[in-house]
C-alpha cells in the first residue's frame, strides 16, 4: 500500500466552531493556510485516486461507532529539537478518537506514522508553533486565560487531499458518517 503526504483521514470541527481556533492559528501557526483546524486520524495516508477503493471499509468501522462529544478544554505542547515547540489543542474524550483511529489502523496497518512518535498516537488540534521556552510558557498562560471550552458532536471523518508540490490547500474529499442509529 502506497502513502502520500498530501492525503490524510481527519476529524473537522464544523466551521461554525473554527472562529476561535483560527484567531489563534492566525498569529501562531505557520500552516493555516495549507491546512483547516483538524485532527489526524492517519496521516500519511493514500493517494486520492484510491479513496473510493477504501471508502467501503472504512465506511463499515464508522457505522460501529456512534457520534460523541468533544471537548477542547486544555492547551498543550511537544517539544522539538532546539526549544522548538508545537502548540495543540487536546480533544477529549481522546479515549474514544484512539479507539477510532486503532480501528481505522486494522485497515491501513501502513498508515500509521502517526503512532510512531513517542508516546504513540496522540489526538491534537495543532495551533501554532514557538521557539523558547519561556515564550512558549507566556503564550500558553495568556491562550489558558483568554480560552472558554468548545464543544461539537463528532458526527464524521473526512477524507482530505492536496495537490503535491507548491503551497497546495487541503481540501475535503469525501465525508465519512458516524453512526447515526440509536442503540
Amino acid at each position: 500500500m502506497s502513502k502520500v503526504y498530501t492525503s490524510a483521514v481527519v476529524i473537522i470541527p464544523p466551521e461554525e466552531k473554527w472562529v476561535l481556533i483560527q484567531e489563534i492559528r492566525k498569529k501562531y501557526d505557520r500552516q493555516i493556510n495549507r491546512w483547516m483546524p483538524h485532527i489526524n486520524l492517519l496521516y500519511p495516508f493514500v493517494p486520492e485516486d484510491q479513496f473510493n477503493k477504501y471508502k467501503r471499509k472504512i465506511t463499515a468501522v464508522c457505522n460501529e461507532i456512534q457520534p460523541f462529544e468533544i471537548i477542547f478544554r486544555e492547551f498543550k505542547y511537544f517539544p522539538h529539537k532546539h526549544q522548538n515547540f508545537t502548540m495543540w489543542l487536546l480533544p477529549e474524550p481522546s479515549n474514544l478518537i484512539i479507539k477510532l483511529q486503532s480501528q481505522l489502523l486494522e485497515i491501513f496497518p501502513d498508515c500509521n506514522d502517526v503512532n510512531k512518535h513517542k508516546g504513540g498516537f496522540t489526538p491534537h488540534l495543532s495551533v501554532g508553533q514557538k521557539k523558547g521556552r519561556s515564550l512558549l510558557n507566556s503564550t500558553l498562560k495568556e491562550l489558558h486565560s483568554q480560552w472558554n471550552d468548545l464543544k461539537f458532536n463528532l458526527k464524521s471523518i473526512f477524507f482530505i487531499s492536496r495537490e503535491s508540490g507548491g503551497i497546495s490547500k487541503y481540501q475535503v474529499i469525501k465525508e465519512i458518517p458516524l453512526s447515526i442509529s440509536e442503540n
